[in-house]
């Protein structure tokens, strides 16, 4: 089809001022829509102002000099030298080579012949962090058990023999000594008012790759030994989502400020997207004690407890043959025979109320008051048994060190 030359000219107008309306419009569109406006202006969230010390340095983004860096970069270069890899090496006993020794096998092997060495070197690799300038530090017990000696290295890579001077399996906590001058040291803070959704910082080695750095957020605090899934530890957690490894546990747990909240435990190999901590309060405590007498003793009433709930109720009453009527409060759910609590009075059911006349309600806070208690002390317990309120004075005995 041929096209005249107006028709042609009529056509190349309309193309133009199309393309132009559909440039405007949708520049139009993009500058009078909201989310454009809200997008346009989002930065990166840095942490408030209450958990900031110096908002000029930690904002992330920050421009100019040395100021360049966010507050994790800022809290890692004042706590990082501090932080230690720890390699334990010890020996363990090889069940294999026992069951070689059957008389069919010794005539397989010859009766003078070892075919399995009956020791086998089990070598670890943990974290730790250090207190003093003198070189003292702290660990987990799990990082430094059965050995008495272990090889510290310091992130400018010196590699220092380290003793052993004091573990305590029941907080999972241990302190070890190197012999050096003018070290590094952290800053420890405070976990007792800590809030979910506060920042949380962890340093390690985790695989042996030193000086890891991740970040999360606390999930929460104050979870049992028994929520965790580790009874047999007498200490409550912080939990945060901060990837912890094998390798990390021993190592630090910062707030924004870079002060040690608490010590990170890979203490559950199947807590994926978990990780779990120790309060440094509880940690500070237990390794001034080690330090000083090598030794801690935990104070110990012998009872199990439970956090009620009208479904755990029933299945608590079901379990034991109990007749609990409350739906809230923290219910005794047994009692160690030949224990403070047994020759004191407690039985299974009773609901505790106060400890040493402070309100309770959760078996966490049983267990904090228990533990900041020492050896000997007598504590009034409260309880509600069967609808009466009664107070029962008991002594607290020593835990027992497991065999």
């Amino acid at each position: 089809m041929k096209l005249s030359l107006k028709q042609l000219g009529v056509y190349v107008f309309l193309l133009v001022f199309g393309c132009g309306a559909g440039l405007f419009g949708s520049r139009y569109l993009l500058l009078q829509n909201p989310s454009f406006q809200q997008l346009k202006n989002v930065t990166m969230a840095s942490p408030p102002e209450s958990v900031t010390p110096n908002p000029s340095s930690a904002q992330i983004g920050a421009s100019g000099g040395d100021s360049n860096v966010n507050f994790i970069a800022t809290a890692v270069q004042k706590v990082g030298p501090a932080v230690v890899r720890i390699n334990a090496t010890r020996k363990v006993a090889n069940p294999i080579s026992d069951a070689l020794k059957s008389p069919l096998l010794r005539r397989f092997f010859g009766e003078d012949e070892q075919p399995i060495p009956e020791e086998r070197i089990e070598r670890g690799t943990g974290s730790g962090f250090i207190l003093s300038e003198d070189g003292e530090l702290l660990t987990n017990a799990h990082v430094v058990a059965d050995t008495d000696t272990v090889q510290v290295t310091l992130k400018d890579g010196r590699s220092l023999e380290g003793k052993v001077v004091g573990v305590d399996s029941v907080t999972d906590v241990a302190v070890v000594k190197i012999k050096a001058d003018h070290l590094p040291t952290v800053k420890l803070g405070n976990s007792q008012n800590l809030i979910p959704g506060e920042w949380a910082i962890a340093i390690g080695n985790p695989l042996g790759l030193d000086n890891t750095v991740t970040i999360g957020i606390v999930s929460a605090t104050d979870r049992t030994s028994t929520q965790v899934g580790v009874p047999d530890k007498r200490v409550t957690f912080i939990q945060t989502d901060a990837a912890i490894n094998p390798g990390n546990s021993g190592g630090p747990l910062l707030n924004a400020q870079g002060e040690v909240i608490g010590i990170n435990t890979a203490i559950r190999a199947d807590a994926q997207g978990l990780g779990f901590a120790i309060p440094i309060e509880t940690a500070a405590r237990i390794a001034n004690e080690l330090f000083t007498k090598g030794r801690v003793e935990h104070p110990f009433l012998g009872i199990e407890m439970a956090d009620l709930s009208p479904i755990k109720k029933q299945q608590i009453n079901q379990e034991n043959q109990l007749n609990i009527q409350q739906d809230v409060g923290i219910v005794i759910k047994g009692v160690t025979g030949d224990s403070p609590a047994k020759r004191g009075g407690l039985l299974s059911g009773d609901v505790i109320q106060k400890v040493n006349g402070k309100a309770v309600k959760t078996s966490a806070q049983v267990q904090k008051l228990v533990e900041s208690s020492k050896v000997g002390d007598i504590l009034a317990i409260e309880v509600n048994r069967s609808g009466k309120i009664q107070t029962f004075k008991i002594q607290s005995g020593a835990y027992p060190e497991r065999k």
